[in-house]
């Protein structure tokens, strides 16, 4: 393969540069900067500046060399009454936010050449990079209303891939949260801008194949995967089966904290629709739509803050998030995983032993019998009859040693019915769509799954939801433990979390397949702990996931 190809420019390009690693695309030369064995590459566009209910476009031809040294600006984030504070600001939000960032490992970036002054000139070239690493694109969780791609700090999962000796490059893509998003209604899928989200992701995808070579990265062993919001984003990405079936952008997926999930369609998100319209003095317009992209960003933004969010009383019931929209989500996604409508390549996906107790902090009314069956019963399964909510009420009974955190015995009962509510709103968001996941897809594709039960004496939260994040990303100095992302790293070069765990850790436990039987004939998890790493069987709360995800299959079936 050729060393060199050419990035010819019409006019003189003024270099103006600080010595940092160049790369050329297409439409434009970017100098990143580089730290140690690390290179990074911030802020580049992978789309035109995107408008509002707009779909992504190609970028066009920037001139000059582009600064990517600095984040790009976070998309418009929902305000949220999240019940703990978190440590992230962004210096700069805007419509304006359709960036990624390239993590790559220095000796993989090309150098530029041929240059006899401080101008790029006609005829320059730079360098072409012989590596075909593989690359992990990592999606930023937030609960479809949050985040941005600097909030992943996934440098130190480079490095950590170049000391042992399986480099990688991961890609952080930004992507359009809240109603900028994820908006819904007739409207939104008459124009064909239902689930922009997931768009900005798919183009992003996109992106890497036609771009990651000039970084050092092979187009052609692409892992997707990130936490939260982040993983629900990857499992739909695999139920898009239309679309991977047209072309593969990715062969594996590691999702950390989130699966297939329990969502509604885009026709039911019209009174959400109506609403944002109504309060945008929208509704005598004949355009409501285009009335809409015309509101002033602050008043825009204003009246998107007084929407519910994911710690309002709805709980992860929120409205902005991915729905049906029979394109970009073609079914509803628990009848894609139960009719083996999904992507058959190697998955990795995991979950917290205590995924409810954060979105169960808001629900400090909720005291009572009564009202912990009213509640699910109106929020989470109102097509479910009354005899089954009371059935799902004594497999998720009122006695806090039952509840989540899970194994603290009537301790961290925050308010009456905090851990029962807990114990149910993890289940539902996350464990038992995971186990849903799993109980199809290893049957059809090689999947590992975990648990995480680190912190579990954390007071109220246990193991709680993402709690093991910085683990995964080499970042957890207190456990000193090196297993959860060396196993994430040996899934991205192969494909299998175990290949060359012994190399680098000769006393590594061994990572079967959830499927592998159990000493008591259940399927196997990993688990992380406090004191170590373990396989277990995953024979927890087996009649209730099983009644309650019945119960949700039912419902999606009628649905489509």
């Amino acid at each position: 393969m050729s060393a060199m190809y050419p990035f010819l420019l019409s006019t003189l390009l003024a270099l103006n540069s600080t010595g940092g690693p160049l790369v050329a695309l297409d439409y434009g030369v970017f100098e990143g900067a580089t730290d140690g064995n690390l290179s990074t590459f911030l802020g580049v566009p992978f789309s035109q500046p995107a408008a509002r209910f707009e779909l992504p476009e190609v970028p066009t031809l920037l001139h000059g060399v582009q600064n990517a040294t600095a984040f790009g600006a976070a998309c418009p984030q929902q305000a949220t009454d999240m019940p703990i504070p978190l440590p992230i600001s962004y210096t700069a939000v805007s419509e304006d936010c359709l960036t990624l960032n390239v993590f790559t490992p220095s000796f993989a970036v090309p150098q530029l050449t041929g240059f006899e002054s401080e101008h790029f000139s006609e005829g320059s070239q730079i360098e072409a990079p012989e590596s075909k690493l593989p690359v992990f694109v990592w999606f930023y969780g937030g609960g479809f209303e949050i985040g941005a791609s600097a909030d992943s700090v996934v440098g130190p999962v480079v490095e950590r891939s170049i000391l042992t000796d399986q480099p990688v490059i991961i890609v952080t893509p930004n992507y359009r949260v809240s109603a900028f998003g994820f908006l819904a209604g007739a409207e939104a899928a008459d124009a064909g801008i239902t689930n922009l989200g997931l768009r900005d992701q798919i183009f992003a995808l996109e992106w890497v194949q036609t771009h990651i070579a000039a970084f050092g990265g092979d187009p052609e062993r692409v892992v997707i995967g990130g936490p939260s919001a982040g993983a629900i984003s990857a499992a739909l990405l695999l139920l898009d089966n239309k679309r991977f079936d047209q072309r593969a952008l990715f062969r594996g997926a590691f999702m950390l904290s989130g699966a297939p999930p329990n969502t509604g369609t885009v026709a039911e998100g019209q009174s959400d629709y109506d609403g944002l319209v109504a309060a945008n003095n929208c509704t005598e317009s004949a355009d409501t739509l285009e009335c809409l992209k015309q509101v002033p960003f602050d008043d825009f933004m204003a009246t998107v803050n007084h929407t519910t969010n994911l710690f309002s009383y709805s709980s992860a019931n929120n409205i902005w998030r991915p729905r049906v929209d029979g394109d970009v989500v073609v079914h509803h996604p628990l009848v894609s995983v139960t009719r083996g409508l999904y992507a058959k390549i190697p998955i990795v996906i995991g979950t917290s032993d205590d995924e409810g107790t954060l979105f169960s902090l808001i629900n400090t009314n909720i005291t009572t019998n009564d009202e912990f069956v009213n509640y699910i019963h109106t929020n989470y399964l109102p097509r479910s009859t009354s005899e089954q909510i009371a059935n799902i009420s004594v497999l998720y009974p009122d006695d806090p040693a039952q509840g989540s955190p899970f194994d603290t015995g009537s301790a961290n009962e925050y308010t009456p019915q905090f851990k029962r509510l807990s114990a149910f709103q993890g289940d539902y968001i996350f464990i038992g769509a995971r186990r849903l996941f799993l109980e199809s897809a290893a049957a059809t594709q090689p999947a590992w799954s975990w648990v995480n039960k680190l912190r579990k004496s954390t007071p109220i939260m246990g193991s709680a939801h993402c709690g093991d994040l910085r683990l995964w990303f080499a970042g957890d100095e207190s456990l000193n433990d090196t297993f959860a992302v060396d196993s994430m790293i040996n899934f991205i070069n192969t494909l299998d979390p175990n290949h060359s765990l012994r190399r680098t850790n000769a006393s590594a436990v061994f990572w079967p397949t959830w499927d592998t039987p159990s000493e008591n004939g259940s399927t196997s998890l990993l688990t992380l702990s406090d004191s170590g790493v373990d396989i277990v069987p995953e024979d927890f709360r087996v009649d209730a996931i099983r009644v309650l995800f019945e119960l949700l299959l039912e419902a999606a079936e009628k649905s489509g």
